[in-house]
């Protein structure tokens, strides 16, 4: 039976399921939890910016930019689930692992079979290759340059990348330049600088919640040999990286003022600026051994990459809301 608040449930973060919860739920809510559907949001965002500021150019396509947005989202789709499978074979979710204790893993839950599983990554992966075939055939250019540079990431990122440090460099270039940036190349036809520097603001928010889950992970990490940045950093210089990301979120935001991309509406990012302190509290220490009494129990023992997380949807859905404002000001003129 369709249940749309498991739906929501889902959206919204990731949950912890018993096999006869999982038996009763639709294929829908089944596939939105397998794929990790609540981190979706960040990829939804980045092709929205790429379209917002293609519509201040003069140049939204709402065609193309739906089947730029859902394609990317399967894109990410395929992609988690890619992840969990690689790591699940390799044996590095097994035991345990830290991947298991803060949501569903259908594989290492035993809630899918390999079969099962399989249906539900070629399903995923077939739409995000059709739609990416549609665009080329729409659009052509650097557009195929551009699905593949995203395949590889959507292949590769899982192994060899994260496993040797250059996972997060990687977030930030895709969820910057590629999607940002991409999505406003196959709305307007042209590559631009701008849209690229606007871009990593963005994309430093998503950077950010992997840089802090890999560290919440790191001793787990390390004992399987993944070497994220974290783990290749040590805690403490992961920590203050995340830190001086934040910073360069803000900095980048009023530099685009300065620079007379924006107006001042982009000063409401600093609505953000009050769980800034927060933030620098819980960043400047380390993980505690256990959750504070009021933490919640469903998110541990995800902790820095529980704030980065929840930083990070205010900041963009703030970004966001600032570019409109400017954009529908611009307009007007």
């Amino acid at each position: 039976m369709i249940n749309l608040k498991t739906w929501g449930r889902a959206l919204h973060q990731m949950p912890r399921l018993s096999p006869d919860e999982w038996r009763c739920l639709d294929p829908v809510a089944k596939w939105l939890i397998a794929c990790r559907a609540s981190v979706l949001f960040m990829t939804f965002t980045a092709s929205a910016l790429g379209g917002l500021l293609a519509w201040r150019a003069g140049t939204f396509d709402w065609r193309l930019w739906l089947a730029t947005v859902v394609g990317l989202m399967f894109a990410h789709a395929t992609n988690n689930l890619l992840n969990d499978y690689t790591d699940s074979r390799r044996g590095i979710d097994g035991d345990n692992y830290y991947r298991n204790q803060y949501g569903v893993h259908v594989l290492e839950d035993g809630l899918m079979s390999e079969r099962q599983f399989w249906r539900y990554l070629g399903f995923t992966a077939s739409v995000a290759l059709l739609l990416g075939g549609w665009l080329i055939a729409q659009r052509s250019g650097l557009t195929l340059n551009l699905m593949l540079i995203g395949a590889f990431f959507v292949l590769f990122y899982t192994w060899p990348l994260k496993y040797y440090g250059l996972g997060e460099p990687a977030v930030l270039l895709v969820w910057g330049p590629l999607m940002v940036g991409g999505t406003y190349y196959i709305l307007s036809g042209t590559w631009s600088g701008p849209v690229t520097l606007i871009s990593l603001v963005f994309a430093l928010g998503p950077a950010t919640v992997l840089f802090g889950k890999h560290t919440d992970k790191l001793d787990a990490d390390k004992e399987k040999a993944v070497r994220t940045l974290p783990v290749l950093l040590g805690e403490a210089r992961a920590r203050h990286w995340i830190l001086a990301m934040v910073g360069l979120q803000y900095a980048l935001g009023i530099t685009l003022i300065a620079l007379g991309q924006f107006g001042l509406s982009l000063l409401l990012i600093l609505l953000n600026a009050p769980r800034l302190p927060v933030l620098w509290r819980v960043l400047r220490q380390p993980k505690p051994a256990s959750p504070p009494q009021d933490y919640p129990g469903d998110v541990w023992p995800l902790w820095f990459a529980a704030f980065m997380f929840d930083h990070t949807r205010r900041f963009t859905l703030l970004f966001l809301l600032a570019l409109a404002l400017d954009t529908l000001a611009f307009q007007g003129t």
